[in-house]
């Protein structure tokens, strides 16, 4: 991991994302290793769209987001490191019935990293509903974050953060790992794993049945 970083002008910078990203990186790299272009659901300051596209070539990568300052953060990260692999930035509400997509853009793998504990319990529902409406078969989904597994949290400090969430906003929440699976199971994705990562996270990976 490299030290803090020289933030653009009109950007966020989120710590835990140079935390975390080579983690998250080592399971893309599998995940979507057949993948030909990822649709970022959530990208919150958008810092890390051009660190995974730079390392993964291959891809065309769009980071969405469903609020404006995200959208311009992602922006600002994309001008101060730009490649190629980085389409520009756009709002996308996963919960809507309609995503707005580039002409052109057919995304065969759907990544959302730290979003679904921090939405309502709608966006999830609508993030595996577009995944089921737009991937073609064998594309994938990749889902970062903490979970409750059979019912229970992994970790004391998981606890302590699914209260502080509730406490800002109801609807947020650390979200059941099995309620999850069902809900892309009647989206048409296969469970194909689930890999533990530091800080008491998981990666989850679904494929289009």
């Amino acid at each position: 991991m490299s030290g803090p970083p020289d933030i653009p002008a009109g950007a966020l910078h989120a710590p835990h994302t140079q935390r975390n990203r080579d983690p998250i990186l080592a399971v893309l790299r599998r995940a979507l290793a057949q993948a030909t272009a990822v649709l970022e659901v959530g990208c919150g300051s958008g810092e890390q769209a051009p660190y995974f596209a730079a390392a993964l070539p291959h891809l065309r990568w769009l980071p969405t987001d469903a609020d404006a300052t995200p959208v311009g953060s992602a922006t600002a990260w994309q001008e101060a490191s730009p490649t190629g692999g980085v389409l520009p930035p756009v709002r996308l509400d996963a919960a809507a019935p309609d995503w707005p997509l580039p002409p052109g853009f057919a995304p065969d793998a759907i990544v959302s990293i730290n979003m679904i504990h921090i939405a309502p319990f709608a966006a999830c529902r609508g993030l595996l509903a577009g995944a089921g409406r737009l991937l073609p078969s064998g594309g994938v989904v990749y889902l970062y974050g903490p979970y409750r597994v059979g019912g229970a949290h992994t970790a004391p400090s998981n606890a302590a953060f699914d209260r502080s969430l509730r406490a800002r906003d109801p609807e947020w929440g650390i979200r059941d790992l099995e309620t999850v699976i069902d809900e892309a199971a009647r989206n048409g994705m296969v469970h194909a794993e689930t890999v533990e990562m530091p800080a008491n996270n998981l990666s989850v990976v679904f494929r289009k049945a």
